[in-house]
Formats: C-alpha cells, structure tokens, sequence
C-alpha cells in the first residue's frame, strides 16, 4: 500500500540514533523545515546558551506546531506530547546501542578536529555524558517512551537501521 507523505513528522531517538541526520534528509526531501528540540529548550547566543522557561518553551513548540508543515526531532519525551498527537507520522530510531556508541565517539572527533559543527564546546565530559545518557535511554527512557506512544501506534514507525531509516518513505 502506497503511504502518503506526511507533512508533519516527529522524529525521536537517542544521541546518535540519526536522527537529526535524517530530519535534515527528510526535509530536503520534502521541502519541510526541521526543527531540533534542543533549540527548542535552550536559547542559542554567541555569549552561551540560556535554558529557555517551560512556558516560553512550550509556546515555541506550540508556534512549530500550529503550522502546516515540520519535522521535529529530538531526545526529549516527556514534554512533547504535543508533538505526538499532532504528528501525522512519529518515527522512532531504535538503532542499536553499540553503532549509537560509536557515532557518538565519531562526532566527538568530528567536532573537535572542526569538520562538524557542535551546539555546545565538545569536551571529553560532555562525551562521557553522552555516552552514560545513551545507556539510561536504551534501559529506562526506550520503556517510558513506547509507553507514552501506546495511544499513538497507528502512526508509529519503528526504524532499526540505516536502510530502513534511508528507505522510509521511498
């Protein structure tokens, strides 16, 4: 059966499952702006950023998904129903730990040597929380993430590697 193609797209995963890899692919693909929930939390300045209020948080959110068309992505669950139950298609990267690990080391390189640009200062503390969060979401935060997206399985994809993730609305 021939899929239609979604407008509105909610991508979630943990650090370095591809999502933001595929975001950016999905919405030049589909000429759909994408949007990283960590820009959503954080105020990006020159000076550092600033952790924005949950409410101004949430209206910035909001402001995404009035509109007719996004691609969200992110880590973030707990405050995102919004973009659940307003997501025509929720795809969730459930790549495997260990190539999760090494994208996560791969980018820390990346960003360290300039060839990849980095929200934040990539240090080897920040590499080591990446790491330690990647185990908290594959054991404590995956379970409490299909939990909340029960009510939404029938828009729900489950990606679990590359060709998959490549292949999902070719």
């Amino acid at each position: 059966m021939e899929r239609a193609i979604p407008k509105r797209i909610h991508i979630i995963g943990s650090v370095g499952s591809g999502k933001t890899t595929l975001a950016k692919m999905l919405s030049a693909q589909l000429h759909i702006p994408c949007y990283e929930l960590d820009n959503v939390v954080w105020e990006r300045f020159k000076t550092g950023d600033i952790r924005r209020t949950d409410e101004k948080r949430d209206e910035y959110l909001n402001k995404i998904i009035n509109s007719n068309n996004w691609i969200t992505e992110g880590v973030h669950h707990k405050w995102v129903s919004p973009c659940f139950q307003n997501a025509d298609v929720i795809l969730f990267l459930d790549t495997r730990m260990s190539t999760r690990r090494l994208r996560i080391i791969k980018r820390f390189f990346m960003q360290k040597i300039g060839l990849e640009k980095a929200n934040y200062k990539p240090t080897f503390k920040i590499l080591k929380d990446l790491y330690k969060y990647n185990t908290v979401f594959e054991y404590r935060s995956k379970p409490e993430i299909f939990d909340m997206l029960n009510p939404y399985d029938s828009k729900l994809i489950v990606l679990k590697s590359n060709s998959e993730i490549i292949n999902c609305f070719n």
